[in-house]
């Protein structure tokens, strides 16, 4: 598995950003560099996640973790609009659910190459791997894994989006807890052209974000949305200014001082109540509060408070 650098044309970003996106899915080691000052010396080294025997095969999902707080999660097939195979859906899933276990990760962004998000499940492959009723179920199961490991993924997760975001794309974005748009992005589910039906984890999905009478809109017509058009009806949480990738990574930097198990916890009791399933949770909540409380964050939050200076948490 070879290293891979990412550009400023694959992420349309400024060079003050992307300094701090540069990709390595695999190998031993990787340098991050000021873009700006060529031969400058490494401003950070990527700590590695995955190994490269399992990492996703010709790179199309790429991991960055120059920064510990953050890890940038980059789906890398721009010249097919990153249109997901099945084996991609497989290893997204896995990768959130190992990013989850991580103690100091404040935030996972998702993202794409070359100025596009995701434009959904690669339908040339459905020939093979959607052949029957049975292999349409089994692909099922495997998406739905996968926008399940990003739901319950105990970090803050943001998705940020330039460029096509369609079908399977949206059920990715929809998964974050943040969704940053910029100027290009434009939105669609075209199930209604293709005779599909969607499961019930990616329709609730969208149910959860934009109601019922815009859900059905969605998925009857199969209409395209502009960025500021999904913000209004509730597909898109944050309009960026400048690229969806900059405003995701200055969002994800404020998370910094925040505690890991805050955001975890917190993550536990908004999803039971807004399930209803605060009942069957309580077991959950309780595990979540007692492990905070019990925990040396907590202490530090404590000490820095009285103290009056910045907290410096762990996770642990």
């Amino acid at each position: 598995m070879r290293a891979r650098t990412l550009t400023e044309h694959d992420f349309g970003i400024s060079k003050i950003a992307l300094a701090r996106v540069h990709v390595h899915a695999g190998g031993a080691e990787a340098k991050a560099r000021d873009p700006s000052k060529p031969g400058s010396a490494p401003t950070a080294t990527w700590r590695p996640l995955l190994s490269p025997a399992d990492t996703s095969p010709d790179d199309d999902l790429l991991v960055d973790r120059s920064d510990p707080a953050i890890a940038v999660v980059t789906i890398n097939r721009p010249k097919r609009r990153n249109a997901m195979k099945l084996a991609m859906w497989r290893e997204l899933g896995r990768i959130f659910d190992e990013l989850s276990g991580e103690p100091e990760l404040r935030a996972v962004i998702l993202t794409g190459a070359g100025g596009a998000f995701c434009a959904g499940a690669d339908i040339s492959e459905f020939g093979e791997v959607r052949a029957t009723v049975e292999d349409g179920r089994a692909y099922e199961a495997t998406g739905d894994h996968c926008q399940t490991a990003i739901a319950s993924c105990s970090k803050a997760t943001i998705a940020a989006i330039s460029g096509p975001c369609f079908g399977g794309g949206v059920g990715l974005a929809l998964s974050c807890d943040f969704r940053f748009a910029d100027d290009t992005a434009y939105f669609g589910i075209p199930a209604a052209r293709l005779s599909n039906v969607y499961g019930v984890v990616e329709t609730r999905a969208l149910y959860d974000a934009v109601g019922l009478a815009v859900a059905k809109e969605v998925l009857f017509t199969g209409r395209r949305y502009t960025a500021g058009e999904a913000r209004d009806v509730g597909m898109v949480t944050h309009l960026a200014e400048d690229t969806a990738l900059a405003a995701a990574l200055s969002f994800a930097d404020r998370l910094k001082l925040c505690a890991p198990l805050t955001i975890k916890g917190a993550k536990t009791v908004l999803d039971a109540i807004a399930r209803n399933q605060t009942a069957e949770r309580e077991a959950a909540i309780q595990a979540v509060a007692d492990e905070a409380i019990a925990s040396a964050d907590y202490k530090e939050g404590v000490a820095a408070f009285a103290e009056k200076r910045d907290p410096r948490f762990r996770g642990v």
